[in-house]
């Protein structure tokens, strides 16, 4: 935990008693009182705030100060077939974490049904917001679920993408992710659950403008293809950022 999430509305002193908050202070951190911790409002600025009270059951924070914007996100929305509610959690925290704006949860031939029964399917908003204090952001990442996927893809994906380009992971495309990166557009990217899409959803993408792009000729499960898809475009994104800097300075 590398940020403190303040209520949106806070105001110079707040109390805080959230059970995993404070036993992560007291045993992780051994903050005392008088430590100065960094702290966001929700969907603010981020900032720093000093340990006033702290006891087993609550923290007291005081002298909030918010000034600092948070990180930007990327100009990324990721479509992903619901995968194993195992290793959900972690998706969309690294997912958060990496800045993407927008998560669609959707449904697929290869998605269980039982899948989308799980309990920690409810706990989304959670794992976002682990997300966001582990990279330092105060904006959440968008959420939504869709348990229908041909009527998104018709209905709902079209005006989605007005404005933007699409592209579908596919590991037997002919074209790669690193070829489609330097186009400055904002990007929807459909990934696979295990196993990846079929070829019938694949053309279903196909008919709305997605391009299919692979990683290359390895097959990867797909906690790793995120990882990886989503980390080339945070690295693009900040390459690109030093480039127009140094133009900038020139």
């Amino acid at each position: 935990m590398n940020l403190i999430l303040l209520p949106a509305d806070c105001a110079d002193t707040v109390t805080l008693t959230d059970r995993a908050l404070v036993q992560h202070l007291g045993g992780v951190l051994r903050a005392a009182v008088g430590q100065t911790l960094k702290v966001g409002k929700l969907g603010g600025r981020i900032g720093q705030a000093r340990i006033a009270a702290l006891t087993a059951d609550a923290v007291t924070l005081t002298d909030i100060a918010c000034l600092t914007a948070p990180p930007p996100k990327l100009n990324l929305t990721v479509v992903l077939a619901l995968p194993r509610p195992k290793v959900l959690r972690r998706l969309v925290l690294d997912m958060t974490a990496m800045g993407v704006q927008t998560l669609y949860l959707v449904n697929s031939y290869r998605s269980e049904k039982s899948y989308w029964q799980s309990p920690l399917v409810c706990q989304i908003d959670d794992y976002v917001r682990e997300g966001m204090q582990q990279a330092c952001d105060t904006v959440p990442m968008a959420v939504h679920l869709r348990t229908r996927l041909k009527p998104f893809v018709e209905d709902e994906l079209p005006a989605l993408l007005a404005g933007k380009q699409g592209l579908i992971a596919h590991p037997y495309a002919a074209a790669t992710l690193h070829e489609q990166l330097p186009t400055a557009e904002p990007m929807i990217l459909a990934i696979g659950a295990e196993g990846g899409w079929i070829d019938y959803e694949v053309a279903l993408f196909a008919a709305q403008g997605f391009m299919p792009v692979s990683l290359g000729t390895r097959i990867l499960r797909t906690e790793n293809a995120v990882s990886v898809l989503c980390g080339q475009f945070l690295l693009h994104s900040h390459l690109s950022a030093a480039g127009l800097m140094a133009q900038n300075h020139r």
